[in-house]
């Protein structure tokens, strides 16, 4: 299971984590509920907003030597209905405010949509 490794995951957050973190927890953003380090399926992502299914990653410079691998995670959670975000690190650092503007408008799309939420068994395998 995936659990110790997200918890893990969430104690050792990386500096881009951290600080994208600060504007999406509490509702912070447009009052969407956001989680860190979730386990979905078979993966981990970085944070998800379930009531819209949305998810954000935070891609370091490992990610361009693992195209394939991420490409298939995406297809996967597409097809578990979900949307995947995905900001280089060097953008969250130096352009919060634009990274928060397309997430807040992705969220606002997939709210109007109202897709219905996930079911718990996919949570967990």
């Amino acid at each position: 299971m995936n659990l110790p490794h997200a918890r893990e995951l969430r104690k050792n957050a990386t500096d881009c984590e951290r600080h994208l973190w600060l504007h999406l927890r509490g509702h912070r953003l447009a009052d969407f509920k956001f989680r860190r380090q979730q386990p979905l399926g078979p993966y981990i992502v970085d944070f998800v907003c379930f009531e819209t299914r949305c998810i954000i990653e935070a891609d370091g410079g490992q990610h361009s030597a693992q195209a394939e691998y991420d490409t298939r995670r995406d297809d996967w959670l597409r097809s578990q209905g979900f949307t995947a975000l995905r900001f280089w690190n060097n953008d969250i650092l130096n352009n919060i405010e634009g990274v928060l503007e397309v997430i807040w408008k992705a969220c606002q799309s997939r709210r109007a949509s109202s897709t219905p939420p996930p079911t718990p068994t996919m949570l967990l395998n």
